[in-house]
Order: structure tokens, then C-alpha cells, then sequence
């Protein structure tokens, strides 16, 4: 069998890598986050679980994106998909900081937090970019996973001054 085989599979791999990259920086940041809560509410539960939903879609948008070689349609699904999941990690965190307070460690933490507004603008920008080229707004998704590569120092930082 010659590698010249797995040409045609490039765009699902490509893609699966993508999602995957991004379900280990929602895990890893999710992780940080959640050790912020003293307390759960049922309204966390209801964020959470609404985050759940979308990051659920990602196989799902994955597939079809790489199945149609980076088509116009599934590429900005996916990122609408994105778009989705950025937002409910947002109401994630108001839900958090609404049940331990405005003074709270995630509070403190997150700030103005440019990274959480300027992602969700960067998938709206990608999603008609999509239309333009696929790549494009692929381009788009790569450089928003490349920005939270590292999980969120804020809250590891904030985590540390706590504990000491």
C-alpha cells in the first residue's frame, strides 16, 4: 500500500486533529475552571451541561467537514459549532461567578479576559469567510486553538496565590 493512498483522507485527519486539539483545550481549561467552584448550583449544572452539548456536535461537524474535503457548508458549520461551544463556556463562567460572587478567585482570574471576547468574534468572522474560501476561515479556527494551546494561566496563577 502506498501513502499516496491516505492523500484523499487528508482533510479528515486534518480535521480530526483540529477537533481533537480543541476538546483537549476546552478539557484542560474546564478542568482549571472547575477548580474554582466552592459551591454547584443548579444553574452551573445547566451551563455545564449546555456546554456539553456543543462540544458533543464537534465528532459530528468534524465528520462532515472532512468527509467533504473542507467544503464551504460544513466548514462554516463547524465553525458555528465553535462559535456555539465558545459561548457556553462564557455562560459557564457567568454561572460560576454569579453563584461565588463578583469578588470570586474565577472573577479575579479572568479579568477582562481579551481571549474569551476575541474568539467568539473571530468564528463569527470565519463563518461567512468560509463562504469566501474554506481555508480561510479554517485558517481562522487553527489560530484561535493556537491562542489557547497553553490552558489558561490566569486561573492556574490565581489557583497558586490561593493555596499559598
Amino acid at each position: 500500500m502506498k501513502l499516496d493512498a491516505l492523500k484523499p483522507l487528508l482533510p479528515v485527519f486534518l480535521s480530526y486533529v483540529l477537533s481533537f486539539i480543541y476538546l483537549g483545550i476546552y478539557w484542560n481549561n474546564h478542568h482549571h475552571l472547575l477548580h474554582t467552584v466552592k459551591a454547584v448550583s443548579g444553574g452551573i449544572l445547566w451551563a455545564n451541561l449546555h456546554l456539553l452539548l456543543w462540544l458533543s456536535l464537534f465528532p459530528f461537524a468534524t465528520a462532515w467537514m472532512g468527509e467533504n474535503h473542507v467544503a464551504p457548508t460544513p466548514t462554516a458549520l463547524y465553525g458555528f459549532v465553535l462559535l456555539m461551544a465558545a459561548i457556553a463556556y462564557y455562560i459557564l463562567q457567568c454561572a460560576i461567578i454569579a453563584k461565588q460572587g463578583r469578588d470570586s478567585l474565577l472573577a479575579a482570574a479572568i479579568g477582562r479576559d481579551w481571549k474569551g471576547k476575541l474568539s467568539p468574534a473571530l468564528y463569527l468572522a470565519a463563518i461567512p469567510l468560509s463562504f469566501v474560501h474554506p481555508w480561510i476561515g479554517n485558517a481562522v479556527y487553527v489560530f484561535v486553538a493556537l491562542m489557547w494551546l497553553v490552558p489558561d494561566r490566569r486561573i492556574e496563577r490565581a489557583l497558586e496565590q490561593r493555596n499559598d
